[in-house]
């Protein structure tokens, strides 16, 4: 009974990272530092997305004037991007959730924040542009 336990698990495991994984045969690559402003009460809060695909895995860090964390939850299916950033705000965890079009060098989509004080989800527009892309061979500096 308990190897049928850990068999069960490590299918489940198997099954949750390929979820998580970019499709190989996706031609979008999203590697590069992205970058993108959101209007908000307080006025413009510019972002940056440092992303990697590194063996059909999405990894990155997100940043703006709050911090930087790492993003979690990415996948990559028919050039549409999907990952979730999670923030602290005053001891109060939040997830805001990306959804985005790759198309060269440009990302089309949606933001998706919590409501204040658990009050209906905000949607916002979502449009970065690619500053850099890097690539495995590319020339390095010396």
């Amino acid at each position: 009974m308990k190897t049928i336990r850990i068999i069960c698990s490590l299918f489940a495991v198997a099954a949750a990272t390929a979820a998580f994984a970019a499709d190989p045969t996706d031609p979008a690559d999203p590697t590069g530092t992205w970058k993108w402003s959101t209007k908000s009460p307080n006025g413009e809060i510019p972002t940056t997305l440092k992303l990697e695909l590194n063996n059909g895995k999405i990894a990155g860090a997100y940043s703006n004037q709050y911090g930087e964390t790492a993003i979690s939850n990415a996948s990559l299916r028919d050039g549409m991007i999907m990952f979730d950033v999670v923030r602290d705000l005053g001891g109060q965890k939040y997830v805001v959730k990306y959804h985005g079009k790759i198309e060269g060098d440009t990302i089309k989509g949606t933001i998706e924040a919590p409501g204040h004080d658990g009050g209906e989800a905000v949607k916002l527009d979502w449009n970065a542009k690619r500053a850099t892309k890097k690539k495995e061979g590319d020339a390095k500096p010396k």
